[in-house]
């Protein structure tokens, strides 16, 4: 082989190793966290539309490096099917030597480095077919993750009809007793800093499970919601400069 047969063969190799190196920075890591609770209203399982949403986005193409974390049916956590993302009870507190689901979920999140998290829950008691977006208060990227979580409510309230109720504060929903640390404000587990590793994190809940309980519950329904959310969320990451 000559020299400059050899030239040519770097340069080749190193231009086909750069664009490797680009293409895996345009596709950052995706976490999808469904509601595992089961008992958040009579004769309905938020475990299951809300896994549907997600599997909904996780199938729709092009996928990404995305992965769900799930607790359940997991019985070596405890509440792996139920309890509340605000209480300590149900998320950090250990009971019989066994962490609870919501830790499995994020410690299982952390373990993949991701730079998003989505956490896809369905709300209750508010009579409103209606979609909210919640954000950590206080921490660096909460402007960021505003702006995602205003993004992704909005194509849920196209496609679905719900009212748009906007995007919240965790710090402001007085549920519960689980505070952060950094603000000793009532905070989301799943949302906090201090747990969740992910820069880019926000919880949905979409629709309520009585005035929302038919929709909710259709298939075809939960499969339109959660490919709305996978377009959105790789359109906001396109635009996002520092997840290229």
């Amino acid at each position: 082989m000559t020299k400059t047969s050899l030239l040519l063969l770097f340069i080749s190799l190193s231009h086909f190793s750069c664009n490797r190196h680009i293409a895996g920075k345009t596709k950052p890591t995706i976490i999808w966290q469904p509601s595992h609770q089961t008992d958040t209203g009579k004769d309905f399982s938020e475990a299951a539309t809300c896994n549907g949403i997600v599997e909904g986005a996780m199938a729709y193409e092009p996928q990404s490096k995305e992965y769900k974390v799930w607790s359940l049916g997991k019985t070596q956590f405890h509440h792996a099917d139920s309890g509340s993302n605000t209480k300590r009870l149900h998320t950090t507190d250990l009971i019989d030597g066994k962490i609870s689901g919501y830790a499995y979920e994020l410690e299982e999140s952390n373990k993949k480095h991701p730079q998003v998290f989505i956490a896809v829950h369905n709300n209750g008691g508010t009579k409103r077919h209606a979609v909210w977006g919640y954000i950590h208060y206080g921490d660096k990227y909460e402007a960021a993750n505003r702006e995602l979580a205003a993004r992704l409510i909005k194509v849920i309230a196209a496609v679905s009809g719900m009212e748009n109720r906007g995007v919240l504060l965790d710090s402001t929903t007085g549920r519960n007793d689980y505070r952060c640390t950094a603000s000793n404000k009532l905070s989301f587990y799943s949302l906090d800093e201090n747990i969740n590793t992910a820069p880019y994190r926000v919880l949905l809940e979409i629709g309520d499970n009585a005035a929302s309980y038919d929709y909710l519950r259709n298939p075809a329904n939960q499969k339109i919601m959660g490919e709305a959310l996978k377009k959105e969320l790789l359109a906001w990451i396109a635009e996002n400069p520092a997840l290229k």
